[in-house]
């Protein structure tokens, strides 16, 4: 096909170009002779970091600075607007997703976006309770959007450099093995216990069979993040995924605070688990769910990809650890006490649906509290490194206490 050689006006001189560029640019400025500022989205405005993901990183249980059986105020660091997240603070975008103020993401000093949903799976679904759990996928019906497309399209209006994930644990089961081994514990007299850790119910969830089909999920779930990311016109370098495991909530048996005998430990404690199973959560099943978490990260193959390792992030501090107590039994006036950081647990009693009351939520049961939630909260700030994201392991410090913005000191080992 000829080319049109059209001898006028494109010919003139090389002015015409810079004409161009000058027409753009009054194109962009207001009537009063300012010029406004580009849309923020890829590479353009002020740098944000974003969750998705599960409980782990939502901020369930994040309402609550360590346990009590008194009075709910000892605990309560975040009221009740703690996991109001809608842009009226009087409610929830989607409810019992509970992204707390204490989540993880919320590093300061960089813009933060909470995506992530408490009881979410790699893929989206309605729950038993007919509530809607976002997945890291694409599912959009009825107004309802899976994680991958509601990252999508906050990350093509917003600069994202730094995706925080964590998922995988509700694709095993997680909250019916711990309600499984409760039960048991309750049900079961100590000269002839039933354990969890050999129950069908428990044990098929981590077969080799499960365990690579998980994977596979987990690894989908992962890719996921980066199509989105691709689709709102990013490449790969230019942002990092940070993909949390999880860390031990519960304490071994060993190191149990309350007898086997009697029902002070589920009572008292909120932790009815028999010490062979305790025990078995940290030998067998945590190992298993982050063995997988690590797994799919490897077997996806992203080259932007790093993890942040939380295993035993909160040893000494877990629930019913002998190291610390209730406010009540450290002889506490309530979590703001001096100190209180250091004798209390940091992940959030075992409730049942027959001992929930006032304001508790049996879904924020085992899980990080206001102080588990911020130290995994240093951590992550540690990996994202002022924009120079890295991956490594994170732990307590030996020294106790709180940092200059309430967290507890947490050391993070670059990997």
């Amino acid at each position: 096909m000829p080319i049109n050689r059209t001898p006028h006006p494109f010919r003139r001189s090389r002015a015409i170009g810079a004409l161009a560029v000058l027409a753009s640019t009054l194109a962009a400025t207001s009537l009063h002779g300012t010029t406004e500022a580009l849309a923020d989205g890829p590479g353009a405005g002020s740098a944000w970091v974003v969750s998705v993901g599960d409980s782990f990183i939502s901020g369930e249980a994040g309402r609550w600075a360590g346990n009590t059986n008194d009075s709910t105020s000892k605990v309560d660091a975040g009221g009740a607007d703690a996991y109001w997240d809608n842009s009226a603070n009087t409610g929830e975008v989607i409810a019992r997703c509970h992204r707390s103020e204490s989540a993880p993401i919320h590093l300061g000093g960089v813009n933060s976006k909470n995506l992530a949903c408490s009881g979410s799976e790699t893929t989206s679904e309605i729950d038993d309770d007919d509530r809607f759990k976002p997945g890291l996928d694409f599912y959009n019906s009825s107004g309802r959007k899976g994680q991958a497309l509601q990252l999508q399209e906050f990350a093509t209006t917003h600069n994202v450099k730094m995706i925080a994930v964590s998922i995988g644990g509700n694709n095993f089961g997680f909250a019916d093995i711990v309600q499984t081994c409760v039960t048991d514990f309750l049900t079961s007299p100590t000269w002839w216990k039933d354990y969890c850790k050999d129950d069908d119910s428990v044990t098929k969830h981590l077969t080799a069979a499960n365990v690579d089909k998980q994977v596979a999920k987990i690894v989908t779930a992962l890719k996921n993040v980066r199509t989105a990311m691709s689709r709102a016109g990013y490449a790969d370098s230019t942002y990092k995924i940070v993909v949390q495991d999880y860390p031990s909530p519960l304490t071994s048996g060993g190191s149990m605070r309350y007898s086997e005998s009697g029902f002070s430990r589920q009572r008292v404690g909120g932790c009815g688990f028999w010490n062979a199973d305790a025990s078995w959560t940290n030998s067998t099943l945590l190992p298993k769910i982050n063995g997988a978490v690590a797994r799919a990260v490897d077997e996806a193959n992203l080259t932007n990809t790093v993890m942040v390792h939380n295993a035993g992030a909160f040893t000494g501090r877990r629930l019913c650890e002998s190291s610390v107590g209730l406010i009540e039994e450290e002889d506490l006036s309530s979590w703001r006490s001096s100190g209180a950081v250091n004798q209390t647990e940091w992940v959030n009693q075992i409730r049942t649906l027959s001992t929930v009351s006032g304001p508790y939520f049996v879904q924020e049961s085992i899980h990080p509290n206001h102080w588990g939630q911020l130290a995994l909260r240093n951590c992550l700030r540690q990996a994202f490194n002022g924009g120079a994201v890295r991956g490594g392991t994170c732990a307590r410090k030996s020294s106790t206490g709180l940092n200059s913005r309430g967290e507890p000191n947490m050391s993070f080992t670059p990997a």
